[in-house]
């Protein structure tokens, strides 16, 4: 081959290489263009609130979207506190919490609150030397959190557990930082059950601890109770469950000790909201009936005052009616407790209402 034919393919290689390159930088920037169209065709939905139902918005978030493609879901798990005030200065499309609204917060703001699910706060403890379940009482936990009771083997303690072997061990207390949702429902607990909580600490999702060192996550709590011999906790009960974290069976309002599941959450809504099942705000704590377990909960979705933006108006309204539809079965298969059927009909009227 001549010197000349040699230039003239070496030429024509660089042009083959250059059309190659340019060719597949064209083809880039199209896939490019075409997920950036897509991205500008998406919707956003965006949430922030409480840690409780952190898990449930995940699920419910990954769900949804099989069930509508341009429709994403965004949970800040930040705490109800925070949630709320976010709402409030009109940042997001709802907020989640345990806390019930008060009638300030309902008229200043135009916000309301629906159930979405019912959650429970369950009492964890790290003693291996001790293999039955702990029965506790809300006035037993009170003084242990007030720092009132500070051995495990205090006779308040050992009346509660005959027969259980009860260390000679001092009780390390973790509690929640403020703005925690599932302080609201403890602290509620321990203030229907205790007047000598009620006076010095109160229902509040900032609780003044007097004793105890914080945790700021549910795996936080968990964690700093395993690792520590003696420490008592709470967390939520599917949280608990499915991380097969030992807990407590509490004394209810009937006089009965009673685990946590799902069937004694039911039984708690059902006897707090039976026969009108239309008090979408009820407390849950201390519900009566042999059967409900007492430190049951809501946990509500806050919705804002009505959208100026009819897209996301529209796209919130048709998440709602799946979340109190197919969402309520991913809220059962998540540990949580769904809604009983009486009460998703007055859920569904209320947001006839609040959305329209």
């Amino acid at each position: 081959m001549t010197q000349r034919k040699k230039k003239v393919n070496r030429g024509f290689a660089r042009v083959g290489r250059l059309t190659i390159l340019l060719a597949g930088l064209l083809f880039g920037l199209l896939i490019v263009g075409m997920f950036a169209a897509e991205a500008q065709q998406n919707l956003v939905i965006v949430g922030t609130g409480s840690t409780v139902p952190a898990p449930l918005y995940t699920a419910w978030a990954q769900e949804y979207t099989r069930h509508n493609p341009k429709v994403q879901i965004r949970y800040l798990p930040v705490g109800t506190e925070e949630g709320l005030k976010e709402l409030a200065r009109k940042s997001g499309d709802f907020a989640a919490g345990e806390m019930p609204l008060s009638e300030k917060q309902r008229s200043d703001s135009g916000m309301t609150e629906i159930p979405a699910s019912l959650v429970a706060i369950v009492t964890i403890y790290n003693l291996p030397q001790v293999h039955q379940e702990l029965h506790f009482s809300g006035d037993v936990l009170a003084d242990i959190y007030l720092g009132a009771i500070k051995n495990w083997n205090a006779p308040q303690i050992a009346k509660l557990n005959p027969g259980v072997s009860l260390p000679d061990l001092s009780i390390k207390v973790i509690q929640r930082p403020a703005g925690k949702g599932s302080n609201y429902i403890f602290s509620e607990f321990l203030s229907k059950t205790s007047s000598k909580f009620r006076a010095q600490i109160g229902t509040s999702l900032s609780p003044k601890w007097p004793v105890g060192e914080p945790a700021e996550r549910s795996s936080d709590m968990a964690d700093k109770v395993k690792a520590e011999p003696g420490s008592i906790g709470y967390v939520e009960y599917q949280y608990a469950a499915k991380n097969h974290i030992q807990h407590a069976l509490l004394l209810n309002s009937a006089g009965k000790f009673v685990k946590a599941s799902s069937q004694s959450l039911a039984s708690a809504c059902q006897n707090a909201e039976a026969p009108g099942w239309n008090n979408l705000t009820v407390s849950l704590i201390n519900a009566h009936g042999e059967n409900s377990y007492p430190m049951t909960s809501f946990t509500w979705i806050y919705l804002p005052a009505k959208s100026p933006d009819s897209v996301r108006a529209a796209s919130m309204d048709n998440l709602l009616d799946w979340v109190y539809s197919s969402g309520q079965a991913v809220a059962e298969q998540q540990g949580y407790a769904s809604l009983p059927a009486p009460l998703l009909a007055e859920v569904k009227k209320k947001l006839a209402t609040a959305l329209h």
